[in-house]
């Protein structure tokens, strides 16, 4: 695969190619890209993925509470996995946001060489975005594009989407967002100094910090996780809340007991794979419950663990 940049010109006709944000890479865009490759397999082409560094609702409304779910180093990673020919992640700016449908197609066709572009189930793009499916084939036959339709993704776990995704992570409900992905959602940071309680618990933590503020964060609770860190994957329960048992103020945290796991890692980048609910947050009367309840949790955690880890094989 061949990652291009957005000055590269490419030969007349020479791609077919699909555009979309593909935030989270979930089982739908799989979909389309195996489509994709097959069309341009049989055109003779090369296939081209085009996707945005920044999603339009962040740059045109850059203020707003909106969050992704993965940051573009990861999308472009799980893109580059599906092999496509060709990948091209674009600027998004409040310049090309105002090319409507025509000119964006005729952009790709001079610019990039696509003669074939396959449209995402029920993707629109362009300024205009009333448009339908049939006014970007219009486009196209007036540019020498042809503009076909993706199949839509009708599996196990239809539907699916962007937003169906980031609603599920938002409610907590990260292994059904890990079903409609194909892959758990994933946080990214570093092993940070925190408030150092878990140890005199009997459940050491790693204060987990510096994760990147555009990625959305699952709600408030307890979750099963896979940790990678210092190139090893290891099982544990993580914690996303403000700590009320322990009366740590305001401050929200998200803090990582690693199951049979001993060495010190203050400093090193962790990724913590969300695979299973465990329960919300709640204030408990004491620290023998609360020592009791993070019992409870961890064999929770340790069942589902294994349960996910034997079904994946």
């Amino acid at each position: 695969m061949r990652i291009l940049g957005e000055h590269d010109h490419l030969p007349q006709g020479s791609t077919v190619a699909t555009i979309g944000m593909f935030d989270g890479v979930h089982r739908g865009h799989v979909l389309l890209v195996d489509f994709l490759k097959r069309q341009a397999e049989q055109a003779g082409k090369q296939s081209l993925v085009i996707t945005f560094r920044h999603h339009p609702r962040q740059v045109l409304h850059p203020d707003g509470a909106f969050r992704l779910i993965m940051p573009t180093e990861d999308r472009l990673k799980h893109l580059g996995a599906l092999d496509p020919d060709l990948l091209l992640p674009l600027d998004f700016t409040r310049e090309l946001s105002q090319l409507d449908s025509y000119q964006f197609i005729e952009l790709l066709h001079d610019r990039w060489g696509v003669d074939m572009l396959v449209a995402g189930y029920n993707h629109r793009f362009g300024h205009s975005r009333g448009e339908t499916f049939e006014d970007y084939r219009r486009h196209g036959e007036r540019l020498g594009v042809r503009v076909i339709k993706a199949p839509e993704y009708l599996g196990e776990y239809a539907p699916v989407s962007s937003t169906i995704i980031r609603n599920l992570i938002s409610a907590g409900k990260v292994a059904d967002a890990l079903h409609c992905m194909g892959h758990p959602f994933t946080l990214k940071g570093k092993v940070v100094h925190g408030f150092h309680n878990g140890r005199g618990l009997g459940f050491p933590t790693a204060n987990v910090g510096e994760i990147d503020p555009q990625v959305l964060l699952p709600h408030n609770g307890a979750y099963a996780v896979l940790a990678h860190v210092g190139g090893e994957v290891l099982q544990g329960m993580v914690n996303i809340g403000k700590r009320p048992t322990l009366d740590n103020g305001d401050q929200l945290s998200i803090e990582v007991n690693l199951f049979d796991f001993d060495r010190d890692i203050y400093g090193e980048a962790i990724a913590l794979e969300f695979i299973s609910f465990l329960r919300l947050e709640f204030k408990m009367c004491g620290l023998d419950e609360l020592k009791h309840q993070l019992t409870l949790d961890r064999d929770n955690a340790k069942r589902l663990l294994h349960e996910y880890l034997t079904t994946k094989k």
